[in-house]
């Protein structure tokens, strides 16, 4: 695996980098993201599990090979401590100028490595209903 350079601070500066490297279709960037283990683990809504960079690296190619996914994380719960932290949120799709109304969730585990925060697991699902209006204050702003 090539060395990966330091991140920012905190699990919200790397969950920003995951959105934005997802929104420019940006491989390498959304890769350099997760933690250097193999027992990593991705699961995109309707999929199955990935485990690996191997498999979650092609997995984001073939998404990307239609364009960027322009996802707008809403409605985020934090749980951290000092060496891991889970991000529950609302993920809002984007095409263009529409939102499309998808109620997806999504669970991020950050893990605090000497590199900063990595991605450890990413877990999304479409969910049934139509998205909860400011069940959760959504008062953390992301981008």
């Amino acid at each position: 695996m090539s060395r990966k350079k330091q991140l920012g601070g905190t699990p919200d500066d790397t969950e920003a980098a995951f959105y934005d490297a997802l929104g420019r279709a940006d491989l390498d960037a959304l890769m350099a993201l997760w933690a250097d283990d193999e027992e990593i683990t991705c699961i995109h809504p309707g999929a199955p599990r990935l485990i690996g960079h191997a498999a979650i690296r092609a997995s984001w190619q073939a998404v990307f090979e239609h364009g960027g996914v322009h996802i707008h994380p809403v409605q985020l719960h934090v749980m951290q401590n000092l060496m891991a932290a889970t991000h529950s949120v609302l993920e809002q799709m984007r095409s263009g100028d529409i939102t499309q109304d998808l109620h997806i969730i999504a669970t991020n585990v950050y893990l605090k490595t000497p590199l900063g925060w990595r991605i450890a697991v990413h877990h999304a699902s479409i969910a049934p209903g139509k998205p909860p209006v400011a069940a959760i204050p959504d008062s953390t702003t992301l981008h």
